[in-house]
Parts: C-alpha cells; structure tokens; sequence
C-alpha cells in the first residue's frame, strides 16, 4: 500500500476515533458548542460525532472517497468555530490547557489541506 492510499485511511482512523470520543465522553465536546447555535449542545455533539463516523466509513471507500474527502474539508471548516470558542474559554486555564486549545486553532489548516490532499487519492 502506498503512502497516497495510507492517507486517506489514516485521516478516516482519526475522524472515526473523534466520532467515537463524541459519545464516549460527549461532556468536553458539549462545553465547546457555540451557545448561539440553536437547540441543546449535546444534540450538536452527538450530529457531529456522527458525521465524523460517517466521513470516516466514506473516506475508507475508495469508490466514495473523493465526495467524503472533500465533505470532510468542509466539515473541518465548519467545526472551526467550537475550536475558536474552545480557546477563549480557556484563556484564563493554565498555560498546557491554554496551549492546547490555542494549538487547535491552526491544526485546522493542516487537517483541512489532508482532507483536500485525500480527495485526489480516490480508487488509489
């Protein structure tokens, strides 16, 4: 297996380990929903948990692989608002805690940049 067809997999292995964590332990995701999204926090948690399962199951599909890839960018995109709340509730933690939830604001490039790169491995 190439390096280009392990990319895809390995970004589908992290979406599926999140999906899981947004149900395994849903309080610490719940805390980083933007109140100003309509209905309960846990509601929101448990959507995207799921569609990070079901990006995960797309991108390990070499015939859906392009579509989920390119869903996945848009997602990473659209999740970066709860990472942006995330950091300025933690502006007051300590430093490590600080880091942490700063370091996520331009992880999202990267990951975003993945899942483009993983659009154009499709059927590899």
């Amino acid at each position: 297996m190439s390096s280009s067809s392990r990319s895809p997999l390995l970004l589908a292995g992290l979406l599926a380990a999140a999906g899981v964590a947004h149900f395994v332990s849903p309080k610490k995701f719940d805390d980083i929903v933007p109140r100003a999204l309509p209905g309960s926090p846990r509601a929101w948690t448990q959507a995207s948990g799921a569609v990070e399962l079901a990006l995960a199951a797309g991108l390990a599909v070499p015939r859906t692989r392009r579509v989920a890839a390119r869903a996945t960018a848009l997602f990473f995109v659209g999740v970066f608002p709860a990472n942006v709340k995330m950091a300025y509730d933690w502006r007051e933690r300590p430093a490590r805690e600080r880091a942490v939830a700063f370091g996520r604001l331009p992880l999202q490039v990267p990951l975003v940049l993945w899942a483009r790169k993983a659009a154009r491995a499709q059927g590899k």
